[in-house]
């Protein structure tokens, strides 16, 4: 009797485990792939998409895709939008914006300072020798030498130092730029300390902004100073009187747009 021959399976390929190994792994791979792809952020179409989601309009005007159970029968077309024309012909809106409200803020600040410059004035009867304008660099105040210097000095007297300190206390509430001007007449003057009226014109109008920073915590970035000697008179230098207007210091409460020195030469 013949013994039956067993016949052996060859077993070619890998085993079956690596089926299932393989398949974890391809999902592991789309699974990083998925995370990568979510992580690469269009910027330009994160805007668009975040801009279209603050427009009101789009929920304003388009009709809404779930039908109302009970409408009112006296909706408009208009309400509803279905005949909204709104993004043809869009309404008009006030072209402001929150820099165009921060002018108007400050140039109500700017008119309030003004009007209390002015009553400051009447109050105590200086306006022979301070007097204060609104102009287009903002507020403008010219002091008499009178008032804050002796002749050919530039050491502040008592009589502007209360002048001096209203306006401090006004400018505590505004973060304007400060502009000093000094200026001269055009009779020379020589001596150890000023050897001309540049540096005379120069001195007092850096111990005005010295006082108003002694006096007050202001930030120092916020005023600037110049002398202008006898190069911008106001009058004619012929007479003693007209001598008397040009020896002056001008402070400048610049508007909130311009800086000292765009302001400069106001």
């Amino acid at each position: 009797m013949k013994r039956r021959q067993i016949r052996r399976s060859n077993k070619n390929g890998a085993p079956k485990w690596m089926v299932t190994y393989s398949d974890m792994v391809t999902l592991i791979l789309v699974f990083f792939i998925l995370l990568f792809s979510m992580s690469q952020i269009d910027l330009v179409k994160f805007e668009a998409i975040s801009d279209s989601f603050r427009n009101r309009m789009i929920f304003d005007f388009y009709p809404s895709p779930v039908p109302m159970d009970n409408p009112t029968e006296n909706t408009s077309n208009e309400e509803s939008g279905e005949q909204s024309n709104e993004f043809d012909t869009p309404t008009q809106m006030p072209n402001t914006n929150d820099r165009d409200k921060q002018t108007d803020k400050n140039e109500q600040s700017l008119d309030d300072l003004m009007k209390e410059v002015e009553a400051y004035l009447d109050k105590n009867d200086l306006n022979k020798v301070i007097s204060a304008n609104r102009t287009k660099q903002g507020v403008e105040l010219v002091l008499q030498e009178s008032i804050l210097f002796d002749s050919g000095e530039a050491v502040i007297l008592n009589s502007g130092k209360p002048f001096l300190n209203k306006i401090g206390s006004l400018l505590k509430n505004l973060p304007n730029h400060v502009h000093v001007e000094g200026h001269t007449d055009s009779r020379p003057i020589s001596n150890y300390r000023y050897p001309s009226n540049w540096e005379l014109s120069g001195a007092r109008a850096s111990s005005v902004i010295r006082y108003l920073l002694q006096q007050n915590d202001f930030d120092r970035s916020r005023f600037s100073s110049v002398g202008y000697a006898d190069t911008q008179p106001i009058a004619p230098n012929t007479s003693a009187v007209n001598w008397s207007k040009n020896r002056r210091v001008e402070i400048v409460i610049l508007e909130r747009n311009q800086s000292p020195v765009e302001g400069a030469g106001t």
